[in-house]
């Protein structure tokens, strides 16, 4: 997959259960600003989100995890949802692309139960964090300093505690991939 020097590619990590709302909008809002998109998952197909207190519709894998290379995406969005990030804190291939955008210093943004998948790097101590308030504690006890606030920025780290805050949280993943563009490809 190669990089297209004028178009920003985000990478959205996500398998069954997600809460719906927390992927359809940011990836809405990113393609709606001309970004690329790949929703990236544990298997081929489709997975389906999680809408409210039911199932909710299915979105289409890009790509998956085994095939993922967090070289060629410029940031990361993890939606929550209790089903999907349990299923993706267990998964050693997740938890290393994740890890890896720590490592490359690119921005990370993640929202509800997604916290939980970004304990498992090990990489939180000393950071600033919002989330859903069941997982408050063990946010705090990886290390966090955590906040009661619709967005929380630690360096390139967006954080956001529920949909509710998905304007919020929309707007500060935009502006922080718009930062990373060069100035000369903006004009």
């Amino acid at each position: 997959m190669e990089k297209q020097l004028n178009k920003k590619r985000v990478a959205v990590l996500a398998t069954d259960g997600f809460e719906q709302s927390e992927l359809k909008k940011p990836v809405k809002a990113l393609k709606k600003e001309g970004f690329i998109v790949d929703i990236i998952s544990l298997k081929k197909g489709k997975i389906r989100g999680w809408k409210y207190t039911k199932w909710g519709n299915k979105f289409k894998v890009d790509v998956t995890i085994n095939q993922a290379f967090s070289s060629n995406y410029d940031m990361l969005v993890l939606p929550g949802g209790v089903i999907n990030t349990d299923t993706l804190r267990t998964n050693e291939l997740a938890v290393r692309f994740v890890a890896e955008f720590f490592e490359q210093e690119k921005p990370v943004a993640a929202i509800c139960h997604a916290g939980s998948i970004l304990i498992e790097t090990g990489l939180l101590k000393g950071k600033q964090m919002t989330s859903y308030i069941s997982i408050k504690t063990d946010l705090i006890n990886a290390g966090v300093d955590w906040k009661d606030e619709e967005v929380v920025m630690d360096n390139k780290l967006i954080t956001s505690r529920s949909p509710k805050d998905l304007p919020a949280f929309c707007q500060r993943i935009i502006e922080e991939v718009k930062k990373e563009i060069p100035v000369s490809l903006v004009e």
